[in-house]
């Protein structure tokens, strides 16, 4: 069996995630540490979507072509060579979020989260069901003694309603849907 051919296709990114593959080949992801969504045409170069702030985490493209983004509030951290990693909880933190944006226009809207309910602390990854509703992780933070309980979400990419449906538990790095 022949091993896979990888190609290098960017550089210079900072901690890219959540990766979303649109019809036309384009790569959408977040970079948690520039605190950006960020596209990928085949053949081009990163460009900047939006700058969200904070520490987006997770990408999913909803219903409607939008992107919906879970922000952790953000990571500080340690950059050596070759290696950026996240060391903690920055002093900057103010709590996570799930943000819409406009990948047409770069407009961002935070639809959870901040000033808007539910308090979220570290939301991780978003997967949208079959009823145009996304299921959503918030993995929290640790900080120096404290490390918060996992929890995942059930909401509408319309802002109406977020409820919290499992809860607690010791980790949720990612989520999906069983394709029955």
């Amino acid at each position: 069996m022949n091993a896979p051919t990888l190609e290098i296709v960017a550089t210079g990114l900072r901690f890219p995630e959540g990766p979303a593959l649109l019809a036309d080949g384009t790569l959408v992801f977040v970079e948690c540490e520039r605190g950006t969504v960020t596209r990928l045409a085949p053949g081009g170069k990163p460009e900047v979507v939006a700058f969200v702030g904070g520490g987006p985490n997770g990408l999913a493209i909803g219903p409607d072509g939008a992107a919906y983004v879970c922000n952790n509030g953000g990571f500080a951290y340690h950059d050596e060579p070759g290696m950026l990693r996240p060391i903690g909880t920055p002093d900057s933190y103010v709590g996570g979020s799930i943000q819409r944006v406009d990948l047409r226009t770069g407009e961002v809207r935070t639809l959870y989260g901040g000033e808007k309910s539910p308090f979220l602390k570290g939301p991780n990854d978003l997967v949208f069901d079959a009823q145009g509703n996304f299921w959503f992780t918030d993995m929290g933070k640790t900080r120096e003694q404290l490390v918060d309980r996992a929890r995942v979400f059930y909401a509408s990419p319309d802002g109406r309603f977020c409820r919290e449906v499992i809860h607690p538990m010791l980790g949720a790095n990612g989520i999906g849907l069983s394709p029955d």
